[in-house]
């Protein structure tokens, strides 16, 4: 059977975004150094999987990754503690948002510095 191993985004500031990722969810950084044309790469996650935030530098926005055919529309990571993990991304400044109770689980929704949205899940 497959699975995921990695998706990549780009971002601003890869040390910024891996570090907020560290603080959210308890993952650690697994790689980081240059990247393809010229970037920088952070792998950020755990032993099964990671997220690879990469930047060109620079501050260049897209469109609305909802509209652009091709683009990431946002990250699910599941938790086991939502009330805790919504706790930490208020002290980090963003703002949780479209909280909804569903079968089989509870979510909400957040945007990062980037505009990158996160989708927060506790099955438990």
């Amino acid at each position: 059977m497959a699975h995921l191993e990695h998706v990549n985004v780009t971002v601003t500031d890869p040390k910024r975004t891996a570090a907020m990722l560290c603080d959210l969810f308890g993952w650690h950084i697994r790689w980081e150094g240059a990247a393809i044309s010229g970037g920088y790469s952070v792998h950020v996650g755990d032993k099964n999987g990671y997220l690879a935030v990469y930047s060109m530098g620079g501050d260049r926005k897209a469109a609305n990754s909802y509209t652009t055919v091709g683009s990431l529309n946002h990250i699910g990571v599941v938790v086991d503690d939502i009330e805790a993990t919504e706790a930490r991304v208020k002290a980090l400044g963003f703002t949780p948002r479209n909280h909804a109770d569903y079968e089989p689980g509870r979510r909400f929704y957040f945007d990062d510095a980037d505009g990158i949205e996160f989708e927060v899940v506790s099955y438990a």
